[in-house]
């Protein structure tokens, strides 16, 4: 052959390797870009002598990467010849698809393994959690390279085997920086920061992920000021860096730095916002945190999650509900935190609606098979009073944790069903579940709200000798509670006396409350002088002290405690109520409905339920008015308790035939309670008031507390 044709086959073998390697590039192009139907049409359309190794491992590793596993294996199985590059990407594409038995097979049977055969199994083991496996197949692998020791090493701190991985660290032949980074952040999850410093220090290269790692071990172990330092001399930062500085700030509760810094960040991502709604909220600057929100131009779910989460902390449940509304209007999906925090506001405003709503949209999720939302929604029930439904969902389930045991006691116990309470402890016992200390103060609870003393001193008795549960102060306090509401007020002071603990202001309040419905005033003062120096700011129990002053007519006491209580800064909680009609929920508070736009029907419907309620025969009590002022007037300062207001529009506003639920934020009052039954009776409605401690269920002129309350 002579010059000419030689530099013919030349050009001609040139040509088919560049189309070849053109074909290759074409298919990865594809690959890449997710256009998996273009790279498969590219591949088929090349002739089958033109198709390199390199061709058919790309393709193969486009279906793997599009989760497609079974065309990628068929294939493979096509292949006319592999490489050992071939068998590799059929282990590693394997592990991608979380079909790790399937790799190893694949390992097995291999003709032949290089270092990267070894090191993808040995991954894959670790990102399984198997690092058992993966550590017993390390020391089999014939050759290592540094990734294999990486690997290996970041197996063992994933376990929080901090020596075995610095023995593993020390016995590697070279270090490379992802290597000594890895071992400073195994240090810092542990909070060694000094032997991290010590090996940040002896580095001779540093790469910017070295650095953030450094800043963020400081700013996760409480030491911002140090992170700081070492953040300010950084050679570089990216997002990370100003992620992790910002994250110290805002965990640490220092928003005033954490606002600083986060006005310099060159990038605010989405997380960074997140942080700042959380961190503003968390502080009480709910304000701030509405702000943060507001002026973002992108939000994921951790945005909604966090305004959502700020909202219900912080006490702003209508605003709560008024996003979870906007979410579902700009057809935002909610996640998991997002429907366990709405339903949480439901429960507290016993907003039945949305309650509903939020439990269908788990059951579409299936988040509902889960024992923790299951436990969410029963508590969601019956703090709304559907007790049927409560019930539904705890039948569902055939196994049941100790908190779903625990949530229908709590139920039951808030609802005065002491029966019913001790029912589901005793089936508790039954079914294998041992009790804990939160399932005794719903059943000691439940005691005390159904006047079941007998049941509740020998269950107080069976906690340590039979279950094993060391009393805590709660506990004394639902005994106290116990003992005083049936009147033992001598006997509940004689266990505060005896405590194995210092009573707090629970206990005492507890006896305090048994003082007011048994009028014991030398024991009542007693309990107020003990509460002023627990909680010196807490006027509720002067209040009380004052209106039992004022029952016995001793008005120079009322007097000086009036004056005690306007001379110094108290906390005093207004009284409040809500009834949520048509999904919207509706607010009163005592004195008038001024602030509702429907106030003129309302007092309309007061004036009515006056003149039935007096000719059934109800005499209004005095004693609940603080101030010694005459009959007349204190008549209407009592009609217009915000239970009373609500009660009066729920008449107006709920359908004949469904019950009226209204919820209040303090006690009920002795004289609202009286009104209330009988304003069941005289209107035939059921009527169903959730006060701060239980639920009151008002009919044909009954309570189910049976005046045990």
């Amino acid at each position: 052959m002579g010059h000419h044709g030689r530099a013919t086959v030349l050009w001609s073998m040139l040509l088919q390797v560049r189309s070849q390697c053109s074909t290759a590039n074409a298919i990865a192009r594809y690959a890449r870009s997710g256009q998996l139907g273009h790279a498969r049409k590219v591949f088929d359309e090349t002739p089958l002598p033109l198709r390199t190794i390199s061709s058919w491992n790309t393709m193969v590793a486009a279906y793997f990467e599009a989760r497609q596993p079974r065309e990628a294996l068929f294939l493979f199985q096509r292949m006319p010849h592999r490489n050992t590059v071939s068998w590799n990407g059929l282990i590693s594409g394997h592990i991608k698809n979380g079909m790790l038995l399937e790799a190893r097979r694949v390992f097995d049977a291999m003709p032949d393994r290089n270092v990267v055969s070894w090191t993808s199994m040995v991954r894959g083991y670790v990102r399984n959690g198997d690092v058992a496996e993966a550590e017993r197949l390390f020391w089999q692998m014939p050759d290592k390279n540094v990734v294999s020791w990486t690997v290996m090493l970041g197996g063992l701190l994933q376990e929080a085997r901090i020596e075995d991985a610095r023995k593993l660290f020390d016995m590697m032949p070279e270090k490379d920086v992802v290597a000594v980074t890895n071992m400073i952040g195994g240090y810092c999850e542990e909070g060694r920061l000094n032997e991290a410093r010590e090996l940040f220090d002896q580095m001779p290269r540093r790469n910017v992920v070295t650095w953030t790692t450094m800043v963020s071990g400081y700013a996760r172990n409480g030491r911002v000021d140090v992170a700081r330092k070492l953040f300010e001399v950084m050679p570089e930062r990216n997002e990370v860096s100003w992620t992790a500085m910002l994250m110290g700030y805002t965990h640490s509760g220092r928003m005033r730095e954490a606002s600083k810094l986060f006005d310099m960040m060159p990038v605010k991502l989405v997380v960074d916002c997140n942080e700042m709604i959380m961190g503003f909220g968390l502080a009480g600057e709910v304000d701030k945190a509405r702000r943060v929100f507001e002026e973002m131009k992108d939000r994921d779910d951790g945005t909604w999650s966090a305004l959502i989460k700020v909202y219900e902390r912080k006490g702003y449940e209508l605003e709560a509900l008024g996003l979870f509304r906007r979410m579902q209007i700009e057809g935002v999906a909610l996640n998991f935190p997002s429907l366990i925090s709405v339903l949480s506001v439901c429960a507290s405003l016993a907003s039945l609606d949305h309650g509903r709503q939020v439990h269908a949209q788990l059951v579409r999720s299936e988040f509902d098979q889960d024992l923790y939302v299951a436990s969410v929604l029963i508590t969601m029930y019956f703090k709304c009073g559907d007790l049927v439904r409560a019930k539904r969902v705890f039948d569902r389930f055939p196994l049941k944790d100790v908190v779903m045991w625990n949530s229908m006691i709590t139920g039951y116990s808030q609802h005065g069903l002491g029966e019913e309470a001790l029912n589901v402890f005793y089936n508790m016992g039954s079914s294998g579940v041992p009790p804990d200390d939160v399932t005794f103060i719903g059943v000691l609870s439940a005691c005390s709200y159904s006047g079941k003393v007998k049941e509740g001193l020998e269950l107080f008795e069976s906690m340590k000798c039979k279950y094993q549960v060391e009393p805590r102060i709660e506990h004394y306090a639902c005994l106290v509670d116990l003992l005083g509401r049936a009147g033992q007020v001598n006997d509940a002071m004689k266990l505060v006396q005896k405590m194995p603990m210092e009573p707090d202001a629970i206990v005492w309040g507890a006896l305090l409350g048994a003082c007011r419905t048994h009028m014991n005033l030398d024991l009542a003062e007693i309990s107020v002088d003990k509460l002023a120096q627990l909680e010196p700011k807490n006027a509720g129990p002067l209040v009380l002290l004052s209106n039992m002053y004022a029952s016995r007519g001793r008005w120079k006491d009322v007097e000086v405690l009036r004056k005690k209580i306007k001379s110094r800064s108290f906390m005093k909680l207004p009284g409040c109520s809500w009834i949520e009609v048509e999904k919207k929920v509706h607010m009163f508070t005592g004195g008038d409905s001024k602030g509702h736009p429907e106030q003129p029907i309302i007092m309309k419907m007061l004036e009515k339920l006056g003149g039935l309620l007096r000719e059934a025969g109800y005499c209004p009590d005095g004693s609940f008015v603080l101030h010694d002022v005459d009959e007349e007037e204190k008549t209407h300062s009592l009609s217009y308790h915000s239970e009373k207001l609500a009660v009066a529009y729920g008449l107006l506003k709920v359908p004949k035939g469904m019950q009226i639920r209204v919820m209040k934020n303090l006690r009920v009052c002795g004289d609202c309670h009286s009104a209330i039954k009988l304003i069941a009776k005289v209107t035939g409605r059921e009527i169903i008031l959730r006060d701060a401690n239980r639920f009151h269920h008002f009919k044909d002129g009954y309570c189910s507390c049976k005046d045990y309350w």
